[in-house]
């Protein structure tokens, strides 16, 4: 597949949303919590309790909706500042507790209206990079669709950050960034192959741990091996220090692009 092709694949309508990866992994253990305590409850991000196995942990994923009704509620799975300001309150909740967290992403990017800025957008996103640096709780981020701009590195400032081998990450879209280089929105396919926004570029590039194969509906082995990986994951890093997990995470961050002469220099 082309890269353009993959974030074709990423948007599909029909593939599984974060409320699927919720109730296929967690099923009923899933308790879902809301609102920010300061505004309103935005229902892009669904967040809330689970059990993983034996342990308890945190799940917050970004929800774009199944349908035109449900896409319109979830507004598109464009969050608003009260999503990550939700998430953000989890997360913190969940450091108390020493819960794991697990984040879920599929978004174009966070909600940029008038509403949305006039009540901190910016602000809440860089809370997030900022306090998701130093929680002192293991966090793993998967992007299951797309994974657009600041809307997405708000839930995926993590230990480990994972892709399914169709979905992309970028900081900003294909036809976007033809917009600006171009002129021109037709040369999205163009811009897809120079952003390396694909899971196998992000993963040769050091900047995800691991590729997922893309799950189907009702795949339970499938399923049922991606929980245990990431159980296997949060027991390694529970099994850490607070001064090794964060050591870790800071650690991650700043290698990102250390190989990146080697990858380009192929070509």
């Amino acid at each position: 597949m082309t890269a353009y092709e993959r974030v074709m694949a990423a948007r599909d309508s029909k593939k599984l949303t974060a409320v699927d990866y919720i109730s296929y992994m967690f099923g009923d253990s899933f308790f879902e919590l809301h609102g920010d305590r300061r505004y309103e409850d935005d229902k892009a991000v669904v967040a809330g309790l689970a059990m993983l196995y034996d342990t308890p942990i945190t799940v917050i994923g970004i929800e774009k909706g199944r349908n035109t009704k449900e896409r319109m509620e979830r507004n598109f799975g464009q969050a608003h500042p009260e999503g990550y300001r939700k998430a953000l309150r989890l997360m913190k909740q969940a450091e108390k507790f020493h819960r794991p967290v697990l984040c879920l992403v599929d978004t174009s990017g966070a909600f940029c209206g008038i509403g949305a800025e006039e009540r901190g957008q910016g602000q809440a996103i860089a809370e997030n990079l900022m306090e998701m640096m130093t929680l002192k709780t293991p966090v793993l981020t998967i992007l299951i669709g797309e994974g657009g701009s600041g809307g997405a590195l708000a839930l995926a400032v993590a230990d480990e950050v994972w892709m399914l081998e169709n979905s992309v990450y970028s900081v900003i879209s294909p036809e976007g960034c033809a917009s600006i280089l171009w002129k021109d929105s037709t040369k999205a396919p163009e811009a897809a192959e120079a952003l390396k926004m694909t899971a196998q570029d992000l993963f040769g590039l050091g900047v995800i741990e691991r590729i997922i194969r893309q799950p189907k509906a009702d795949d339970k082995a499938m399923f049922e091996s991606l929980k245990l990986l990431v159980s296997r994951t949060f027991e390694k890093n529970l099994a850490m220090t607070d001064e090794e997990l964060l050591e870790h995470r800071y650690g991650r961050f700043r290698k990102i692009g250390a190989n990146q002469n080697n990858y380009m220099g192929d070509k």
